[in-house]
């Protein structure tokens, strides 16, 4: 019974822990990608050795078939000159060394086949790993570029959301109601001026002053002109 509560607390503990990690990864997605790409690189390493222990026996085959390849053609040449030279004991033994080279031959043909098939698969694992690496690798850079950018874009709405003009535009409404009023003010300024009994006779007795020094200049033209005449005449 103890060990069933246990069980199941240590479960529980675990789901919080994942949970935890899983709201630390989404505020900082860069940790979830190194998290993943280094598990990669590991997987990728623990791959890499296996694939060279499968390369190394392939060699070790390929070198034992080579050897014992030369060892049968070898016992075949001395078969050959036993039969030629009638020593049947010797040829009797070279017959079953030759049956016991061929069969062993034929074991390492298809153990080395196998090997070479293992080792074809085990660097095309390897070579689909390192891609996906470089995938990851690249897809980190352009999600956290896009999620950098995306939060740019937040918080700018949020910035612009928040932002008020009300009191800027009520200080230039009062302004602009305050130059009206003045200019409003000058121009009646200038019409009371306008419609002033003393700035009418002031303005009459300008132009009556004006009409004056007119007659009196065409008075002097007069006599000047009377004056010439009369000289002319005299002469």
């Amino acid at each position: 019974m103890s060990a069933g509560i246990f069980g199941r607390l240590a479960n529980l503990w675990r789901g919080f822990v994942s949970l935890w990690i899983s709201d630390i990864e989404k505020e900082h997605p860069e940790i979830a990608y190194e998290n993943a790409i280094g598990s990669m690189v590991e997987k990728y390493a623990q791959l890499k050795k296996a694939t060279a222990a499968i390369i190394r026996r392939r060699e070790d085959l390929a070198e034992r078939n080579t050897k014992g390849t030369k060892e049968l053609a070898q016992v075949e040449l001395e078969l050959s000159t036993a039969v030629e030279t009638s020593q049947d004991d010797l040829a009797t033994v070279l017959i079953q060394k030759k049956t016991a080279l061929e069969t062993e031959l034929g074991e390492l043909k298809t153990e080395l086949e196998q090997a070479q098939n293992d080792a074809s698969s085990a660097k095309s694992a390897l070579m689909t790993v390192q891609s996906e690496i470089r995938k990851l690798q690249a897809e980190k850079e352009n999600m956290l570029a896009k999620m950098a950018n995306a939060q740019a874009r937040i918080r700018i709405s949020e910035q612009l959301d928040g932002l008020s003009v009300d009191n800027e535009i009520k200080a230039l409404e009062n302004v602009r109601s305050h130059i009206k009023n003045t200019v409003a003010e000058a121009n009646l300024n200038q019409e009371l001026k306008a419609t002033d009994l003393d700035t009418r006779l002031a303005t009459l007795r300008q132009s009556s002053g004006e009409v004056s020094a007119k007659q009196k200049l065409a008075e002097l033209k007069a006599a000047s002109a009377a004056k010439k005449a009369a000289a002319t005449k005299t002469m």
